[in-house]
């Protein structure tokens, strides 16, 4: 609501000079209602202006870029159903883009980008590179061994990986060049697999590991989860990922799981069908699939030397460059020296990617991102004759290699620098979001556009990252919470909402959506409890506002949040059915009693916590069986839970109640397991010492009912 102060002062003085006599209750007819709306005349203009006098519709090297050497046909209709038949990924649901110009309600430029992500199916990079891409929002890539395939980045889902490794098996091309690597190990004889000889995650991103046991036949995944470890081992299988993978692949979803999920549908708009008035792509790809994710633990850690380290695997030379602090907290790309192929992962796309998603994340370092690619292009970039990645589609020629890369380093930097800049000027966060554009060189480049991240919230991601949330005003220090807020200025406004709202379809006639959006959110937000019949045509027309500022937008995931917005604003609420990646829990298996534990600190209700065991501390000992692991003492002071780790930190300790089990025993403490069982009817865990009660009434504390079930634009 900050954002709203200098706005709202000048209508509170309009308010006064007109004098708001009438009642709060006094309803007009507003004829508004839920349904969704065309382009308004005003959108028409800006979607059907936008971009020509700077961006070269007429430029197809990207389409060129996007169809080159596809393998085969493919399935003409995709669609990937789990084992329930459900759909959790379709090509078929995006058919109308073909060969289509934009209409009113989308904006062109991410029209042309849906139509780029809508060629999905095989292709050859190179001979010995192949992808299948638009088989999920990643692309998976094979790189041809001696005896078998490299793996990078084996997707979102089982059931896409899968897919796509079956397309890429039964490629006659394929056949033809590799048929002697066929059906040559037992387990994947039946299902005519070739041998997989190693797995490559570019980084500890859930969409490029978590279809990692679909490349793996049945017999391989057995029945049992730890089946594929024994294949693995007996294989001699490489999985090869940066070091410290698992504790931020684990981890990144851990800590706020249940608020990024809820918000990740405005971001990936979920609960929106594709459509000319509905989601589209977003710059990396379609969106994401909603099947099974697994995991599989690393067995090969790539940075633990050098930053730059060379291996060989499976006679193929891979030189990897770790990049930290870029997309990922550590990534990595991969020089292959023999092909004069550079693979950047996610570091360059055919977008602008995120400083800050808007689903929340910690924030990225432009800088640092800029200083990596550069790092790769005086590497590798001017050796490269092609370049390719984890999402979108390969650039050839070296020419082009170069100029991809430079300019999107300069993307990030430009904003890094520019964002900095402003702030030194005095500028805030919001100012700066308005102010900052593009240099006309990178403005004009296809493969910089806005459709996944965009400069203006990117630039906010640099204000928060070097300056926080606090922009320097004293007023703003500790604001009122909105609904408080709003409340207020009602009541110095006199409270006619009648009059606000008439106001405000003045202003959406004229084409002020985004204010007429915030004006008619303070209504929402001052009556939570709608006991003004005017709250909900305010919700009626704000949704009509988002929904217009959603078809004008070249950004994807803008597009999904204006949309999204509207659509719970209509609904009253947030739609029931959203569709999620499940997890199989592979990743429970790994996690470590750090996540584990700080998962139980802040799920554990503090503020009611703060008197157990009469304000005494708590101190709970955790022996963990597993080779290799240390003990951990748990103290909880005061409501906080605090904990540290040794092999010797239990040793002459006095404990409350000390545990021995396996750490994933811990699952059933978190309650973590569906249906489990109390935790001390589980065998693996024993108690060496101390009562049983001590972590039962913590447990008791802590809040096993959050779930993602909360409303965002609505208050």
């Amino acid at each position: 609501m900050k954002l709203f102060i200098k706005a709202l002062t000048t209508f509170f003085l309009i308010a006064v000079l007109v004098g708001c006599t009438q009642s709060a209750n006094n309803q007009r007819d507003f004829d508004l209602n839920t349904d969704q709306k065309d382009a308004s005349g005003f959108t028409r203009d800006i979607v059907s202006n936008f971009g020509r006098s700077f961006l070269d519709f007429n430029d197809r090297r990207d389409y060129d870029f996007a169809t080159r050497n596809r393998l085969g046909d493919g399935p003409e209709v995709l669609e990937i159903r789990d084992n329930l038949g459900n759909v959790i990924w379709s090509q078929a649901a995006y058919a109308f883009v073909r060969d289509n110009s934009a209409p009113d309600t989308v904006n062109p430029s991410l029209w042309r980008n849906t139509q780029l992500n809508h060629y999905y199916g095989l292709f050859q990079v190179m001979e010995g590179i192949y992808q299948v891409r638009g088989y999920d929002i990643t692309n998976i890539t094979f790189i041809a061994g001696n005896t078998g395939w490299i793996v990078f980045d084996p997707l979102m889902s089982i059931e896409c990986a899968r897919a796509a490794w079956e397309l890429f098996n039964e490629n006659e091309t394929i056949r033809q060049r590799y048929g002697t690597m066929y059906a040559v190990r037992d387990e994947d004889r039946e299902q005519g697999f070739m041998p997989i000889t190693a797995v490559v995650y570019s980084h500890p991103h859930g969409d490029h590991f978590g279809g990692v046991r679909g490349i793996f036949s049945d017999a391989a995944n057995g029945s049992a989860p730890a089946a594929i470890d024994t294949y693995i081992a007996k294989y001699g299988i490489r999985i090869i990922a940066p070091n410290g993978f698992e504790e931020h692949a684990a981890s990144e979803n851990i800590y706020v799981g249940p608020a990024m999920l809820r918000r990740a549908e405005y971001q990936y708009g979920t609960t929106l069908e594709p459509g000319i008035k509905g989601t589209l792509a977003m710059g990396i790809g379609m969106g994401q699939s909603v099947g099974t994710a697994s995991y599989i633990s690393p067995n090969l850690l790539v940075g633990l030397r050098s930053d730059i380290e060379t291996y060989t695997i499976d006679g193929i030379e891979m030189e990897f460059q770790m990049t930290y602090g870029t997309e990922a907290p550590m990534e990595m790309h991969t020089w292959f020296p023999q092909w004069k192929a550079l693979w950047i992962a996610e570091n360059c796309n055919a977008t602008l990617h995120n400083l800050y998603t808007l689903r929340g994340a910690q924030v990225r370092d432009g800088n640092a991102w800029a200083y990596y690619i550069m790092e790769a292009l005086a590497l590798y970039g001017r050796q490269a004759d092609v370049i390719f990645m984890a999402h979108n589609w390969p650039r050839w020629g070296n020419e082009e290699v170069m100029d991809f890369m430079l300019n999107t380093a300069a993307i990030y930097k430009f904003i890094n620098d520019q964002t900095l800049l402003y702030i030194n000027m005095g500028y805030t966060g919001a100012e700066i979001a308005r102010m900052i554009k593009l240099p006309d060189h990178i403005e004009r480049s296809w493969y910089t556009r806005q459709y996944y991240g965009t400069v203006a919230h990117n630039s906010r991601a640099v204000y928060q990252r070097y300056m926080g949330w606090y922009d320097g005003n004293p007023v703003n220090l500790f604001p009122l919470t909105p609904e408080e807020g709003a409340k207020k200025m009602l009541e110095y406004m006199g409270a006619d909402t009648g009059k606000i709202l008439g106001m405000a379809l003045e202003d959406f006639e004229r084409g002020e959506y985004q204010w007429v959006a915030e004006i008619t959110h303070i209504l929402i937000s001052a009556d939570p409890e709608m006991r003004d019949p005017n709250t909900r045509n305010a919700q009626l027309l704000c949704a009509d506002s988002l929904e217009q500022l959603g078809y004008q937008t070249e950004s994807g995931t803008w597009r999904n949040a204006y949309l999204t917005a509207a659509l719970e604003l209509r609904n009253g609420g947030r739609i029931a059915g959203a569709k999620a990646l499940q997890s199989n829990g592979d990743a429970l298996r790994v996690m470590s009693p750090n996540l584990l534990l700080d998962l139980m600190g802040i799920r554990l209700d503090s503020m009611r916590a703060g008197e157990l065991n009469g304000g005494n501390d708590i101190k709970i000992g955790f022996n963990f069986i597993n080779p290799g692991e240390e003990d951990y003492l748990v103290t909880v002071r005061g409501g906080v839970l605090l904990y540290y780790r040794g092999n010797d930190v239990l040793s002459g300790e006095t404990t409350d109640l000390t545990l021995r089990l396996p750490r994933e025993a811990f699952m059933y403490i978190l309650r973590m397991v569906p249906n489990a069982p109390d935790w001390k009817e589980i065998p693996y865990i024993s108690v060496i010492s101390g009562n049983a009660a001590v972590l039962d009434s913590l447990i008791a504390l802590m809040r096993f009912d959050i779930t993602a079930d909360f409303d965002i634009v609505l208050p």
